[in-house]
């Protein structure tokens, strides 16, 4: 055998090696006009979105809305009924035993083992996961889950530590993606706050999280971009910031002497005048109205903040479902 087919025989057998990773462009999660009906209970409809790498992707809708059917189908746990899905680049039909050995999942209301400690159960589930726990010290120090914690029956813990010991189910192998589904529930406000620190640093980090909720405020603080899901139709698909842009703010303004005449006023809408004082709603950026009504006689303005819970109830408002076309 010449140095030519050494060559090409190592050419040949690299060509058929799978990469142990998708490449840096593949996203996290794609899904293609995914579909998931449960006879005639149509859970998913032609659902379409991508889920880029590195980012905090926001699942939004309320309870029944189909977030957990999705979860479950993008881990291999349901089979889709139409469409296609790829987790990490890897098919969701066919390749499911792989994604979750690459992705760490929170499912809601988790269930543990109460006979075992907490410690037997994180070790238990890091042997199923088949990964080194390298992020467990940490994870337990930073959600205040001591030792002493850890040694105690996970049939003895209060709702809020079965929380904790799910989140770091969850992260303590390091994830490349990890999907979690209501994740602070049961969590007080200073556990949430670490929670949302530990978010941040997945982010830095390169890492993506998939993060499914209704609990709008803590969607706002943490995620880059959100989708919104109502009866199984994707609704929209954009940034926080672009969702916020569009929403209402109520105004309220206070005049020495009568109200002058606000008609004009780009934005502003649902004018009601009382006296001296005026109500509306302002659409768009607040500099251009300030300036607007520039004026001594103005006494007092108060804007409420544009909220993503406005933005969320905007898309309820429809007795009959709308979807629109999801932002790249």
């Amino acid at each position: 055998m010449d140095a030519t087919e050494l060559t090409t025989g190592s050419e040949a057998e690299v060509a058929t090696i799978e990469p142990a990773t998708a490449p840096a462009t593949e996203p996290a999660i794609q899904t293609v006009a995914l579909s998931k009906h449960y006879g005639r209970i149509e859970a998913l409809v032609d659902l379409s979105m991508e889920v880029r790498r590195g980012e905090i992707f926001g699942f939004l809708g309320p309870n029944g809305a189909g977030k957990s059917t999705l979860i479950r189908t993008l881990l291999g746990f349901l089979h889709l009924t139409a469409g296609r899905a790829s987790v990490l680049g890897l098919d969701t039909e066919t390749q499911s035993v792989e994604i979750r050995r690459r992705t760490g999942y929170l499912p809601g209301g988790v269930a543990l083992y109460g006979s075992l400690s907490g410690a037997q159960v994180l070790e238990y589930l890091a042997d199923l996961q088949g990964s080194e726990p390298v992020l467990q010290g940490e994870l337990c120090e930073r959600l205040r889950l001591s030792t002493a914690d850890l040694k105690r029956r996970v049939r003895d813990y209060s709702r809020g530590m079965r929380q904790k010991l799910g989140v770091i189910q969850a992260l303590q192998h390091d994830p490349e993606l990890a999907i979690l589904d209501e994740p602070t529930e049961g969590l007080d406000p200073l556990i949430q706050h670490a929670f949302y620190a530990i978010l941040d640093g997945r982010r830095a980090e390169g890492r993506t999280v998939f993060f499914s909720s209704h609990v709008l405020p803590e969607v706002e603080r943490v995620c880059d971009r959100v989708a919104i899901i109502r009866a199984g139709r994707l609704m929209t698909l954009q940034t926080v910031d672009e969702l916020l842009a569009r929403r209402r703010r109520r105004v309220e303004l206070r005049w020495r002497g009568s109200a002058p005449d606000l008609a004009g006023i780009p934005g502003l809408g649902d004018v009601v005048v009382l006296g001296d004082r005026v109500t509306a709603t302002l659409l768009g950026n607040v500099g251009p109205f300030v300036r607007a009504i520039a004026s001594p006689s103005l006494e007092d303005l108060t804007i409420e903040p544009a909220s993503l819970e406005e933005a969320f109830l905007d898309y309820y408002t429809d007795t009959v479902p709308a979807p629109l076309e999801p932002r790249p």
